[in-house]
């Protein structure tokens, strides 16, 4: 069956983060009284699949208000100094684009921060829509937010493909029964991944 539908992951796949996630997550950690984590630490546990982010960030079960809007805060204030958009997006959206895919984010971001990062580069209405965190009940690797976009878009999981930089999107590709691409320029590193834009395009087209 023809694909019709590319769903890509943001941080590790479309954007580098690699310098603001670990930043906006120390922030957090301050405004809660806690000592910063080690950046690489913080991006070892990213897509780590194993553990509770609330709890190793954190110190808590979940996840709570204050925590996303000191995320968030700090995402705002300093997402047009740290974040790097990957070499070769760009023309690779008006390419998929120009074949007729339809293009969406699924994303553990919230989604105040993924319309800020997406809008600083230019790249947000190349997306026919977007599924964040906040938009689901449970976020990667659970398939809500796949579903989400399968639904308004109206198009059937065989017909779409799923590109993401770690096991959480890998699982969640898996149970939504969409067919997924694994890259490895983010913040994991995956034996079988691809690991150009142009293999990943040989892949697409």
């Amino acid at each position: 069956m023809k694909k019709r539908l590319i769903i890509f992951d943001m941080d590790g796949t479309l954007v580098n983060s690699s310098l603001t996630i670990p930043n906006a997550i120390n922030f957090v950690r301050k405004n809660l009284g806690f000592e910063p984590l080690e950046q690489n630490y913080i991006l070892s546990k990213v897509n780590d699949n194993s553990i509770n982010p609330a709890k190793v960030f954190y110190h808590c079960d979940k996840f709570e208000a204050d925590h996303e809007k000191w995320f968030s805060q700090y995402y705002s204030q300093n997402h047009h100094k740290e974040l790097v958009l990957y070499d070769g997006i760009e023309s690779l959206l008006d390419r998929l684009k120009d074949h007729g895919y339809y293009l969406a984010v699924a994303t553990n971001a919230y989604r105040r921060s993924t319309i800020e990062s997406l809008s600083h580069f230019g790249i947000y209405k190349a997306f026919d829509t977007i599924a964040c965190c906040d938009d689901v009940t449970k976020c990667k690797p659970h398939p809500n937010m796949l579903h989400k976009i399968l639904d308004e878009l109206k198009v059937d999981a065989k017909e779409a493909i799923f590109i993401g930089d770690g096991e959480r999107d890998q699982m969640a590709g898996e149970r939504a029964n969409i067919d997924y691409i694994m890259v490895d320029w983010g913040f994991s590193d995956h034996l079988d991944a691809v690991r150009t834009l142009d293999e990943l395009l040989e892949r697409l087209l």
